[in-house]
C-alpha cells in the first residue's frame, strides 16, 4: 500500500521545515523527505540569527518581519529559547556612521535607536571603548541555537501536528501525485522541495538558468570572553552585507574608506557577527567565497581577518574552540522560486536568510498551491 499525504516537503532544512509548519497548522497531512539522517547543512552552520532591521526594503523586510512573529509563537508553543534579542551595529569610522544616521532618517528607522560612541559601549559589555565612534540599535533580532532549534522544531512538528519524517532517503522523481524515492513511492496532492544547496538531484537545468551557485562562509567558535552580550553584534563591514543598508547612497563612501583600509577583508566577504551561546562562547563570522563547486577547507588567513575584526572592536581574541565551514546557495535575487509542475514549487533561499525569511516564505508557498 502507497501512503498517501496532503503535501510531501522534500529537505529538512529550516525551509523546509518553514514549510511543513504552515501546511500542519492548516491540518494538512504532511511527509518530511531527506538524504540526511538529521541536519547537517546551512540550516545549523549558522548565527541562529534571525535579521530584521538591514534587509532589503520590500519583500525581504516583509517576510522577515512575518518571520520573526512566527519564531515568537514557535518560543511559547514549542519551546524555543531565544538566547538574545536586539542588534548593536559599532560604528568605528564616519562613513559607517553616515550610514547609519541615514537609515535611522529612513522608511526603517524609526523604532531603533541612533546611539553615541559612550551609548555604544554601555549597550553592549566587553566594547573597546577606543575603537567605537557611535552605534544603531535594533530591538528586532532574535538569536536562537541553531543546532539545537532544528531537532527541536522537528519533533514539535512530528509531536504536534503528526508530520511524518522520512530520513535517509532521497526523492528521485517528482510528478504529483507520485513522488519516487529510494525506498520507494508515495502520493502527495503537492510537492515543495527546498533543496538547499543541492543543485543536481532535482530539476538541475532549472536551477542552471537562474544562475544559481555556492557560497562558502568560514566560522567560529570562542571561549567565554567573561562578560555577556545582551544582544547581537555588527560591524562597520556587516553594513555592505545588508540591502537595506548598502543601498543607501551614503554606502558608496563607507565601501571606498573599506577598501583603502580592510581592502583583503573586502575582497574575502569578511563582516563581523557575534554572538553568544548559553554556555556563554561566541560565535563568530563569517566570511562569503562564491563558485558552482568550491573545496571544504578553511583558510587560516580568512579566519585571521575575521578574528582581526573581533579584536578591533573588543580589545582581544578568546581561545578559538572550534572552527568550520558552511556552504549555501547564492543568486542575484534574495529566493529562487519556481513551479516546474502545477502542484510542485522549488524553493530555494539565495541569500543566506533562511531563519531570518523562511517561515514567511512556507506560508506564501502553501497559500499558493492551497489557496
Amino acid at each position: 500500500m502507497v501512503d498517501s499525504f496532503d503535501l510531501a516537503v522534500v529537505g529538512s532544512g529550516i525551509v523546509g521545515l518553514a514549510h511543513a509548519l504552515a501546511a500542519a497548522r492548516r491540518g494538512l497531512r504532511v511527509v518530511v523527505i531527506d538524504r540526511d539522517r538529521q541536519a547537517n547543512g546551512a540550516s545549523i552552520r549558522n548565527f541562529g540569527l534571525v535579521v530584521v532591521t538591514g534587509q532589503e526594503p520590500g519583500a525581504s523586510r516583509r517576510q522577515a518581519e512575518r518571520t520573526r512573529r512566527i519564531w515568537l509563537e514557535l518560543a511559547n508553543e514549542a519551546g524555543i529559547e531565544i538566547l538574545q534579542r536586539g542588534k548593536l551595529i559599532a560604528a568605528q569610522r564616519p562613513e559607517a556612521l553616515a550610514v547609519l544616521e541615514a537609515f535611522k532618517a529612513g522608511e526603517h528607522g524609526a523604532d531603533c535607536k541612533l546611539l553615541t560612541a559612550r551609548g555604544t559601549i554601555e549597550q553592549l559589555g566587553g566594547l573597546n571603548g577606543k575603537a567605537i565612534i557611535g552605534g544603531l540599535f535594533s530591538p528586532f533580532e532574535l538569536r536562537v541555537e541553531s543546532r539545537e532549534v532544528l531537532p527541536r522544531l522537528t519533533s514539535f512538528l512530528a509531536e504536534r501536528f503528526g508530520v511524518v519524517f522520512r530520513t535517509g532517503i532521497s526523492v528521485t522523481d517528482v510528478a504529483p501525485p507520485v513522488v519516487e524515492t529510494s525506498a520507494g513511492r508515495l502520493r502527495a496532492e503537492k510537492v515543495v522541495i527546498c533543496p538547499g544547496d543541492d543543485f543536481s538531484t532535482l530539476y538541475p537545468l532549472r536551477i542552471g538558468k537562474q544562475g544559481v551557485q555556492r557560497c562558502k562562509l568560514q566560522m567560529l567558535r570562542l571561549a567565554y570572553p567573561g562578560f555577556r552580550l545582551s544582544s547581537a553584534l555588527m560591524s562597520d563591514l556587516s553594513l555592505l552585507r545588508y540591502g537595506g543598508f548598502a543601498g543607501l547612497p551614503e554606502a558608496g563612501a563607507l565601501r571606498s574608506k573599506l577598501g583603502e583600509q580592510n581592502a583583503s577583508a573586502l575582497a574575502n566577504g569578511v563582516h563581523l557577527i557575534v554572538v553568544q551561546s548559553a554556555d556563554g562562547s561566541l560565535v563568530v563570522g563569517d566570511s562569503h567565497h562564491y563558485g558552482l563547486a568550491l573545496d571544504p577547507f578553511g583558510s587560516e588567513a580568512v579566519d585571521r581577518l575575521i578574528l582581526d575584526e573581533f579584536k578591533t572592536l573588543f580589545g582581544k581574541v578568546p581561545e578559538v574552540v572550534a572552527r568550520w565551514t558552511g556552504s549555501y546557495a547564492s543568486a542575484r535575487n534574495a529566493v529562487l522560486r519556481d513551479a516546474p509542475h502545477a502542484d510542485a514549487r522549488l524553493v530555494i533561499v539565495t541569500s543566506g536568510t533562511g531563519a531570518s525569511t523562511g517561515f514567511a516564505l512556507g506560508e506564501e508557498t502553501i497559500t499558493e498551491l492551497f489557496g
